[in-house]
Protein backbone atom coordinates (compact mmCIF):
# COMPACT_ATOMS: atom_id res chain seq x y z
CA UNK A 1 0.00 0.00 0.00
CA UNK A 2 3.05 2.53 0.61
CA UNK A 3 3.97 1.87 -3.19
CA UNK A 4 0.24 3.04 -4.50
CA UNK A 5 0.61 5.84 -2.35
CA UNK A 6 3.62 6.46 -3.35
CA UNK A 7 2.69 6.27 -6.99
CA UNK A 8 -0.37 8.97 -6.68
CA UNK A 9 0.52 11.46 -5.00
CA UNK A 10 0.81 14.77 -6.26
CA UNK A 11 3.89 16.52 -7.50
CA UNK A 12 6.85 14.39 -7.77
CA UNK A 13 9.55 14.08 -10.33
CA UNK A 14 8.84 16.23 -13.31
CA UNK A 15 6.04 18.45 -11.54
CA UNK A 16 8.76 19.28 -9.04
CA UNK A 17 11.14 20.64 -11.77
CA UNK A 18 8.62 22.00 -13.96
CA UNK A 19 7.98 24.27 -10.81
CA UNK A 20 11.54 25.81 -10.65
CA UNK A 21 11.94 26.02 -14.37
CA UNK A 22 9.02 27.80 -16.08
CA UNK A 23 8.14 31.20 -14.35
CA UNK A 24 5.03 32.79 -15.69
CA UNK A 25 5.41 36.36 -14.51
CA UNK A 26 7.32 37.85 -11.23
CA UNK A 27 5.04 39.60 -8.86
CA UNK A 28 6.09 41.52 -5.44
CA UNK A 29 6.28 38.97 -2.40
CA UNK A 30 4.55 41.46 0.38
CA UNK A 31 5.83 39.47 3.34
CA UNK A 32 9.52 39.89 2.53
CA UNK A 33 9.99 42.63 0.58
CA UNK A 34 11.58 40.51 -2.79
CA UNK A 35 10.28 38.97 -5.90
CA UNK A 36 9.87 35.60 -6.90
CA UNK A 37 8.38 33.86 -9.91
CA UNK A 38 4.62 32.13 -10.08
CA UNK A 39 5.29 29.05 -11.31
CA UNK A 40 3.76 27.15 -14.32
CA UNK A 41 0.84 25.43 -13.13
CA UNK A 42 0.92 21.31 -13.94
CA UNK A 43 -2.77 21.05 -13.28
CA UNK A 44 -3.89 18.61 -16.04
CA UNK A 45 -7.22 17.60 -18.12
CA UNK A 46 -8.40 14.60 -15.93
CA UNK A 47 -10.29 12.45 -17.83
CA UNK A 48 -11.89 9.16 -16.45
CA UNK A 49 -9.09 6.97 -18.06
CA UNK A 50 -6.85 8.88 -15.97
CA UNK A 51 -9.10 7.90 -13.17
CA UNK A 52 -9.17 4.20 -13.89
CA UNK A 53 -5.39 4.51 -14.00
CA UNK A 54 -5.37 5.63 -11.01
CA UNK A 55 -7.20 2.66 -9.25
CA UNK A 56 -5.04 0.22 -11.18
CA UNK A 57 -3.74 -2.13 -9.27
CA UNK A 58 -6.06 -1.89 -6.08
CA UNK A 59 -8.07 -5.02 -4.40
CA UNK A 60 -11.27 -5.50 -5.29
CA UNK A 61 -11.87 -5.07 -2.28
CA UNK A 62 -9.95 -1.86 -1.61
CA UNK A 63 -11.95 -0.76 -4.20
CA UNK A 64 -15.70 -1.42 -2.48
CA UNK A 65 -14.25 0.01 0.61
CA UNK A 66 -13.06 3.17 -1.21
CA UNK A 67 -16.69 3.69 -2.61
CA UNK A 68 -18.34 3.45 0.21
CA UNK A 69 -15.81 5.94 1.51
CA UNK A 70 -16.60 8.60 -0.86
CA UNK A 71 -20.49 8.19 0.11
CA UNK A 72 -19.50 9.01 3.60
CA UNK A 73 -16.93 11.00 3.23
CA UNK A 74 -16.80 13.97 6.42
CA UNK A 75 -16.46 17.17 4.75
CA UNK A 76 -16.08 20.10 6.38
CA UNK A 77 -16.64 24.16 5.75
CA UNK A 78 -13.47 25.87 6.60
CA UNK A 79 -14.32 29.37 7.33
CA UNK A 80 -11.25 30.60 6.01
CA UNK A 81 -13.03 30.44 2.77
CA UNK A 82 -14.79 33.38 3.72
CA UNK A 83 -11.67 34.96 5.35
CA UNK A 84 -12.26 38.27 4.04
CA UNK A 85 -16.07 38.64 4.81
CA UNK A 86 -15.29 37.35 8.03
CA UNK A 87 -12.47 39.97 8.52
CA UNK A 88 -13.45 42.98 6.53
CA UNK A 89 -17.32 42.32 5.93
CA UNK A 90 -20.44 41.59 8.27
CA UNK A 91 -20.14 37.92 7.94
CA UNK A 92 -20.46 36.62 11.89
CA UNK A 93 -19.62 32.69 12.97
CA UNK A 94 -23.11 31.78 12.21
CA UNK A 95 -23.06 32.69 9.16
CA UNK A 96 -20.50 29.68 8.18
CA UNK A 97 -22.82 27.35 9.82
CA UNK A 98 -25.32 27.94 7.15
CA UNK A 99 -22.93 28.13 4.69
CA UNK A 100 -21.85 24.41 5.83
CA UNK A 101 -25.60 23.70 5.90
CA UNK A 102 -26.78 24.81 2.99
CA UNK A 103 -24.15 22.40 1.12
CA UNK A 104 -24.92 19.70 3.07
CA UNK A 105 -21.39 19.64 4.81
CA UNK A 106 -20.75 17.52 7.82
CA UNK A 107 -19.41 19.76 10.01
CA UNK A 108 -17.19 23.33 10.38
CA UNK A 109 -13.62 24.60 11.10
CA UNK A 110 -13.63 28.01 12.45
CA UNK A 111 -10.86 29.65 14.23
CA UNK A 112 -11.21 31.50 17.43
CA UNK A 113 -10.27 34.80 15.71
CA UNK A 114 -12.59 34.60 12.67
CA UNK A 115 -15.47 37.39 12.33
CA UNK A 116 -12.87 40.06 14.58
CA UNK A 117 -14.81 41.72 17.40
CA UNK A 118 -18.20 39.12 16.27
CA UNK A 119 -15.80 35.74 17.00
CA UNK A 120 -15.99 33.51 18.98
CA UNK A 121 -12.74 34.45 21.03
CA UNK A 122 -14.75 37.39 21.68
CA UNK A 123 -18.73 35.82 22.29
CA UNK A 124 -20.12 35.67 25.80
CA UNK A 125 -19.93 32.23 27.45
CA UNK A 126 -23.74 32.04 26.76
CA UNK A 127 -23.36 33.31 22.87
CA UNK A 128 -20.41 30.36 22.81
CA UNK A 129 -23.20 27.60 23.76
CA UNK A 130 -25.35 28.78 22.14
CA UNK A 131 -23.21 28.52 18.70
CA UNK A 132 -22.55 25.40 19.86
CA UNK A 133 -26.90 24.63 20.16
CA UNK A 134 -26.82 25.79 16.69
CA UNK A 135 -24.07 23.62 14.85
CA UNK A 136 -25.99 20.10 16.92
CA UNK A 137 -29.28 21.49 15.41
CA UNK A 138 -27.67 21.79 11.92
CA UNK A 139 -26.34 18.49 12.47
CA UNK A 140 -22.60 19.77 11.71
CA UNK A 141 -19.74 18.97 14.13
CA UNK A 142 -17.37 21.86 15.26
CA UNK A 143 -13.23 21.41 15.27
CA UNK A 144 -12.33 24.98 16.84
CA UNK A 145 -8.34 26.40 15.39
CA UNK A 146 -6.11 28.56 16.71
CA UNK A 147 -2.65 30.06 15.27
CA UNK A 148 -0.03 28.85 18.46
CA UNK A 149 0.79 25.81 20.62
CA UNK A 150 1.33 28.51 23.43
CA UNK A 151 0.15 27.45 26.46
CA UNK A 152 -2.31 30.35 26.35
CA UNK A 153 -3.48 30.01 22.99
CA UNK A 154 -4.55 26.48 23.51
CA UNK A 155 -6.63 27.13 27.15
CA UNK A 156 -8.65 29.73 24.55
CA UNK A 157 -9.22 27.54 22.30
CA UNK A 158 -10.32 24.52 24.22
CA UNK A 159 -12.25 26.51 26.83
CA UNK A 160 -14.12 27.29 23.56
CA UNK A 161 -14.14 23.90 22.34
CA UNK A 162 -15.58 22.87 25.19
CA UNK A 163 -18.00 25.44 25.59
CA UNK A 164 -19.40 25.05 21.71
CA UNK A 165 -19.30 21.06 22.31
CA UNK A 166 -16.22 20.67 19.97
CA UNK A 167 -15.02 17.63 19.19
CA UNK A 168 -11.27 18.85 17.82
CA UNK A 169 -8.60 21.89 18.38
CA UNK A 170 -6.17 21.97 15.54
CA UNK A 171 -2.77 24.41 16.32
CA UNK A 172 0.38 24.61 14.90
CA UNK A 173 3.99 26.13 16.28
CA UNK A 174 5.30 29.42 15.82
CA UNK A 175 8.01 29.71 17.53
CA UNK A 176 10.98 31.18 16.32
CA UNK A 177 14.81 30.71 15.96
CA UNK A 178 17.01 27.47 16.00
CA UNK A 179 15.12 24.36 14.57
CA UNK A 180 15.99 22.61 17.49
CA UNK A 181 14.63 25.21 19.85
CA UNK A 182 11.78 25.18 17.75
CA UNK A 183 11.10 21.54 18.29
CA UNK A 184 11.97 21.74 21.32
CA UNK A 185 8.96 24.19 22.54
CA UNK A 186 6.55 22.60 20.42
CA UNK A 187 7.00 19.33 22.19
CA UNK A 188 6.45 20.59 25.85
CA UNK A 189 4.20 23.36 25.04
CA UNK A 190 1.41 19.79 23.49
CA UNK A 191 3.09 18.08 26.51
CA UNK A 192 0.58 20.06 28.37
CA UNK A 193 -2.70 19.31 26.53
CA UNK A 194 -3.71 16.13 29.15
CA UNK A 195 -3.53 19.13 32.12
CA UNK A 196 -5.61 21.65 29.59
CA UNK A 197 -8.35 19.20 28.55
CA UNK A 198 -8.16 16.80 31.63
CA UNK A 199 -11.36 15.43 30.96
CA UNK A 200 -10.11 13.56 27.28
CA UNK A 201 -12.82 15.22 25.41
CA UNK A 202 -11.05 16.61 22.76
CA UNK A 203 -8.73 15.11 19.75
CA UNK A 204 -5.60 17.92 18.76
CA UNK A 205 -4.59 18.18 15.26
CA UNK A 206 -0.73 19.31 14.31
CA UNK A 207 -0.82 21.10 11.43
CA UNK A 208 2.22 21.52 9.24
CA UNK A 209 2.28 25.14 8.56
CA UNK A 210 5.05 26.06 6.46
CA UNK A 211 8.20 26.18 8.30
CA UNK A 212 8.23 22.32 9.66
CA UNK A 213 9.34 19.36 7.69
CA UNK A 214 7.71 16.26 7.53
CA UNK A 215 9.76 14.19 9.44
CA UNK A 216 9.84 17.19 12.18
CA UNK A 217 6.42 17.24 12.32
CA UNK A 218 6.27 13.45 13.32
CA UNK A 219 8.82 13.47 16.16
CA UNK A 220 7.02 16.10 17.76
CA UNK A 221 3.57 13.74 17.72
CA UNK A 222 5.71 10.71 18.51
CA UNK A 223 7.61 12.32 21.46
CA UNK A 224 4.71 13.37 22.82
CA UNK A 225 3.19 10.13 22.85
CA UNK A 226 -0.30 11.42 23.36
CA UNK A 227 -3.22 9.49 21.56
CA UNK A 228 -5.32 12.20 21.21
CA UNK A 229 -2.39 14.15 19.06
CA UNK A 230 -2.42 13.29 15.86
CA UNK A 231 -1.05 15.30 12.10
CA UNK A 232 -3.27 17.60 9.85
CA UNK A 233 -2.08 17.45 6.38
CA UNK A 234 -2.68 20.68 4.49
CA UNK A 235 -2.74 20.09 0.31
CA UNK A 236 0.14 23.01 0.24
CA UNK A 237 1.69 24.07 3.08
CA UNK A 238 4.71 21.39 2.70
CA UNK A 239 6.10 23.18 -0.24
CA UNK A 240 6.80 26.68 1.88
CA UNK A 241 9.53 24.13 4.26
CA UNK A 242 10.52 23.33 0.58
CA UNK A 243 8.95 19.70 0.60
CA UNK A 244 7.01 18.20 -1.91
CA UNK A 245 3.52 16.60 -1.01
CA UNK A 246 4.76 13.21 -2.23
CA UNK A 247 7.48 13.16 0.62
CA UNK A 248 5.34 14.72 3.01
CA UNK A 249 2.28 12.46 3.07
CA UNK A 250 4.93 9.39 3.02
CA UNK A 251 6.48 10.24 6.54
CA UNK A 252 2.76 11.62 8.00
CA UNK A 253 0.52 9.25 6.62
CA UNK A 254 0.73 7.07 9.67
CA UNK A 255 -0.30 10.29 12.15
CA UNK A 256 -2.72 11.87 9.14
CA UNK A 257 -6.60 12.14 10.94
CA UNK A 258 -7.99 15.57 9.26
CA UNK A 259 -7.00 17.26 6.15
CA UNK A 260 -7.02 20.95 4.75
CA UNK A 261 -8.29 21.15 0.90
CA UNK A 262 -7.25 23.91 -1.12
CA UNK A 263 -5.48 24.36 -4.47
CA UNK A 264 -2.05 26.29 -4.78
CA UNK A 265 0.85 27.25 -7.17
CA UNK A 266 4.47 27.52 -6.20
CA UNK A 267 6.63 30.33 -6.38
CA UNK A 268 10.11 30.52 -6.53
CA UNK A 269 11.82 32.75 -3.55
CA UNK A 270 15.08 32.96 -2.71
CA UNK A 271 15.70 29.71 -4.17
CA UNK A 272 12.90 28.16 -1.92
CA UNK A 273 9.69 28.21 -2.42
CA UNK A 274 6.87 30.25 -1.69
CA UNK A 275 2.81 29.48 -1.87
CA UNK A 276 0.60 30.96 -3.50
CA UNK A 277 -3.30 29.99 -3.25
CA UNK A 278 -5.54 30.05 -5.98
CA UNK A 279 -9.11 28.93 -7.15
CA UNK A 280 -9.43 25.31 -6.27
CA UNK A 281 -8.78 23.42 -9.88
CA UNK A 282 -6.93 26.21 -11.87
CA UNK A 283 -2.85 25.37 -9.39
CA UNK A 284 -0.90 22.67 -9.03
CA UNK A 285 -2.85 20.53 -7.03
CA UNK A 286 -3.53 17.25 -7.68
CA UNK A 287 -6.93 16.86 -5.61
CA UNK A 288 -7.97 13.32 -7.42
CA UNK A 289 -4.80 11.63 -6.71
CA UNK A 290 -4.49 13.28 -3.10
CA UNK A 291 -7.72 12.76 -1.74
CA UNK A 292 -7.51 9.22 -3.09
CA UNK A 293 -4.32 8.89 -0.89
CA UNK A 294 -6.23 10.00 1.87
CA UNK A 295 -9.66 8.25 1.46
CA UNK A 296 -7.46 4.82 1.39
CA UNK A 297 -5.68 5.95 5.04
CA UNK A 298 -6.81 3.15 7.73
CA UNK A 299 -7.11 -1.00 6.79
CA UNK A 300 -10.41 -1.57 8.99
CA UNK A 301 -12.41 1.79 9.20
CA UNK A 302 -11.30 5.74 7.71
CA UNK A 303 -8.10 7.75 9.50
CA UNK A 304 -9.01 10.24 7.88
CA UNK A 305 -12.23 11.72 9.99
CA UNK A 306 -12.46 15.42 8.38
CA UNK A 307 -11.35 17.19 5.10
CA UNK A 308 -12.00 20.70 5.46
CA UNK A 309 -12.74 22.92 2.31
CA UNK A 310 -10.41 25.70 2.44
CA UNK A 311 -10.52 28.12 -0.59
CA UNK A 312 -7.87 30.54 0.10
CA UNK A 313 -7.54 32.52 -3.01
CA UNK A 314 -4.67 35.31 -2.66
CA UNK A 315 -3.52 33.82 -0.21
CA UNK A 316 0.75 34.77 -0.21
CA UNK A 317 3.13 33.35 1.93
CA UNK A 318 6.78 32.67 1.61
CA UNK A 319 9.77 30.10 1.86
CA UNK A 320 10.99 29.35 5.00
CA UNK A 321 13.05 26.29 4.46
CA UNK A 322 15.76 26.16 1.51
CA UNK A 323 17.98 23.49 -0.23
CA UNK A 324 21.70 23.60 1.33
CA UNK A 325 20.31 24.93 4.67
CA UNK A 326 22.60 24.16 8.01
CA UNK A 327 21.52 21.15 9.82
CA UNK A 328 19.88 23.59 12.91
CA UNK A 329 18.47 26.62 10.29
CA UNK A 330 16.94 29.70 12.07
CA UNK A 331 12.96 29.75 11.78
CA UNK A 332 12.10 33.11 11.16
CA UNK A 333 9.28 34.73 12.64
CA UNK A 334 5.73 34.64 11.18
CA UNK A 335 2.30 36.12 11.99
CA UNK A 336 -0.96 33.90 11.50
CA UNK A 337 -1.60 33.03 7.47
CA UNK A 338 -3.72 36.17 5.87
CA UNK A 339 -5.32 37.69 2.45
CA UNK A 340 -5.77 41.25 1.76
CA UNK A 341 -7.64 42.39 -1.13
CA UNK A 342 -6.09 42.59 -4.61
CA UNK A 343 -5.70 46.27 -5.90
CA UNK A 344 -7.89 47.72 -8.36
CA UNK A 345 -10.69 45.71 -7.35
CA UNK A 346 -13.19 47.01 -4.96
CA UNK A 347 -14.02 45.63 -1.49
CA UNK A 348 -17.94 44.88 -2.49
CA UNK A 349 -16.60 42.69 -5.44
CA UNK A 350 -13.61 41.04 -3.63
CA UNK A 351 -16.23 39.80 -0.63
CA UNK A 352 -18.53 38.66 -3.48
CA UNK A 353 -15.98 36.70 -5.59
CA UNK A 354 -15.02 35.05 -2.50
CA UNK A 355 -18.25 33.71 -1.54
CA UNK A 356 -18.83 32.64 -4.82
CA UNK A 357 -15.19 30.52 -5.10
CA UNK A 358 -16.30 28.93 -1.52
CA UNK A 359 -19.40 27.78 -3.19
CA UNK A 360 -17.36 26.53 -6.30
CA UNK A 361 -14.49 24.78 -4.34
CA UNK A 362 -17.92 23.02 -3.01
CA UNK A 363 -18.71 21.56 -6.22
CA UNK A 364 -15.45 21.23 -7.64
CA UNK A 365 -14.45 18.80 -4.51
CA UNK A 366 -17.48 16.48 -4.93
CA UNK A 367 -16.88 16.42 -8.52
CA UNK A 368 -13.77 15.18 -8.00
CA UNK A 369 -15.36 12.15 -5.38
CA UNK A 370 -17.69 11.31 -8.02
CA UNK A 371 -15.25 10.96 -10.62
CA UNK A 372 -13.12 8.69 -8.28
CA UNK A 373 -16.52 7.02 -7.11
CA UNK A 374 -17.34 6.40 -11.27
CA UNK A 375 -13.82 4.93 -11.58
CA UNK A 376 -14.03 2.47 -8.97
CA UNK A 377 -17.61 1.20 -10.15
CA UNK A 378 -16.55 0.32 -13.35
CA UNK A 379 -13.83 -1.61 -12.30
CA UNK A 380 -16.00 -3.33 -10.03
CA UNK A 381 -18.58 -3.80 -12.59
CA UNK A 382 -16.02 -5.29 -14.91
CA UNK A 383 -15.68 -8.47 -12.46
CA UNK A 384 -19.46 -8.52 -11.53
CA UNK A 385 -19.55 -6.69 -8.75
CA UNK A 386 -21.86 -4.31 -7.56
CA UNK A 387 -21.78 -1.17 -5.44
Amino acid sequence: MAAFFASVIWMSGEHARGAQIHPLRVVPNPHCGRTYSVAKPSMQNVNMRDCLYLLTGLPVSRLAELVRRIDTIPLHAHAYSHHLNLRLGTEAPADMLAFAARHSLQGLNIHVEDGEARSLRHMSPEDRHGFGLQARALGLALHVETSSTALEDLQEAVEIAHATGARAVRCYPRHHGPLSHVIARTIEDLRRLDAIDPGGKLAFRLEQHEDLKAAELLRIVTEVANPRLSLLFDFGNMVNAFETPDHAFAIMAPKITEAHIKDIRIGEDRGGWSQIACKSGEGQADFHRLLLALLLLGEEKPQVTAYALQEENGMVSPAFRFPGEPADPVIAWRAPSTTDPEPGESLDRRLDRERREADEQVAHVRGVLEDLKIAASRILARQGIGV
